[in-house]
């Protein structure tokens, strides 16, 4: 894929997972066992997680329009979704009531990283 068909797609993509990010408590009522941690218990945990990722799918919907000029903001994103994924998936193989995270946020946050490290411009924390 040519640099220029990347940076395209990664524009959309950063514009696609930003939304997904703002969607995140919609998501929760739709799905919550895949989406909400203890069965709804500890909803002051959800509230902060749901700002944080709102804020950083407010942040990844700016960065679309200029991509090069946020490789930090776009790294962090893959490499805090990585690091969430496999805190989320240890604790979900742990726990017979939260195995719907194996199939809900725990792959969305995998499928996130994935994409936007291969789309990403080259920098230091990709190569």
């Amino acid at each position: 894929m040519n640099l220029d068909t990347k940076n395209r797609f990664l524009k959309i993509a950063l514009r696609l997972f930003g939304v997904i990010f703002l969607l995140v408590y919609p998501l929760s009522l739709v799905w919550p066992s895949g989406w909400v941690w203890h069965g709804g218990e500890g909803v002051y945990y959800f509230q902060m997680i749901v700002g944080v990722y709102a804020v950083l799918g407010v942040f990844l919907i700016l960065a679309a329009s200029r991509p090069n000029d946020n490789r930090s903001l776009i790294s962090f994103t893959v490499w805090s979704s990585v690091v969430h994924a496999l805190i989320m998936a240890a604790q979900a193989f742990g726990d017979q009531s939260e195995h719907g995270h194996l199939v809900g946020d725990v792959p969305a946050l995998l499928l996130v990283a994935a994409v936007l490290a291969y789309l990403a411009p080259q920098n230091d924390s990709f190569g």
